[in-house]
């Protein structure tokens, strides 16, 4: 057996890392309901998978209002506001780390030559508001965020980038696998020549993953065979 090329995983947040128990999607509502009086801005469509700023461009859309990057940025200002007390409320029972998770984490970062970061929608405050609640934001050393490009291929490659700084290897010699819930993060990592592991703890199950393309998917991280794979192992 050949060496373990280097390697770089990225988590996705929401449906695959946790669940936030609506702390994000109410506090999104809030926002809009505090700075443009309508509450049901997002109501039309799924926001499961898509970055934070591609769900309010496509929000302050459909309400007819500006969507500016100043008024984007005012909204995301607001939900941020929101968020911390969203989270803070939420209560233990749905707002968890999915089974295997933390568990998965660990093994990564207790293995040499792999880095192990977060590949998410999430604007990178957002994302620690979020997981700092169960003690996991720690665990990441770096990421592609939602603030660092609205479309989901490219901050999925900003998040491989990084990783692979951190390893001290050339992007093209690693290998960078994306752990996340939707067919969006199964694009994203096509769409950069990753591998995509799908978890069904979301809105979409493992066979729907698989259907759009993840090289495998598992129902939840506590399937035996995903921390092998994960791991670089078959």
């Amino acid at each position: 057996m050949g060496a373990m090329r280097p390697t770089v995983l990225l988590f996705d947040i929401d449906g695959t890392l946790i669940s936030s128990g609506g702390a994000g999607r109410r506090s999104m509502d809030v926002a809009f309901e505090q700075l443009h009086g309508r509450r049901d801005a997002c109501d039309s469509f799924s926001m499961a998978g898509m970055t934070d700023r591609a769900i309010v461009r496509k929000a302050l859309r459909i309400i007819g209002a500006e969507d500016s990057p100043e008024a984007i940025d005012a909204v995301i200002a607001a939900y941020l506001a929101h968020l911390a007390l969203e989270v803070h409320k939420a209560d233990d029972q749905s707002y968890r780390v999915f089974p295997g998770m933390r568990e998965a984490v660990k093994a990564a970062r207790l293995r040499e030559g792999f880095a192990v970061g977060l590949g998410t929608g999430n604007v990178r405050q957002g994302a620690r508001v979020k997981l700092e609640r169960v003690a996991i934001y720690d665990q990441f050393d770096f990421g592609g965020f939602g603030c660092d490009h609205e479309d989901r291929v490219e901050l999925i490659r900003c998040g491989a980038k990084a990783g692979a700084a951190r390893l001290g290897a050339p992007l093209e010699e690693c290998r960078v696998v994306v752990i996340g819930d939707t067919p969006k993060d199964v694009h994203a990592a096509r769409g950069i020549g990753a591998e995509c592991i799908g978890v069904g703890t979301g809105s979409y199950t493992a066979q729907d993953l698989l259907d759009a393309g993840a090289n495998v998917a598992y129902p939840d991280f506590s399937h035996p065979e995903a921390l092998t794979v994960l791991l670089g192992g078959r």
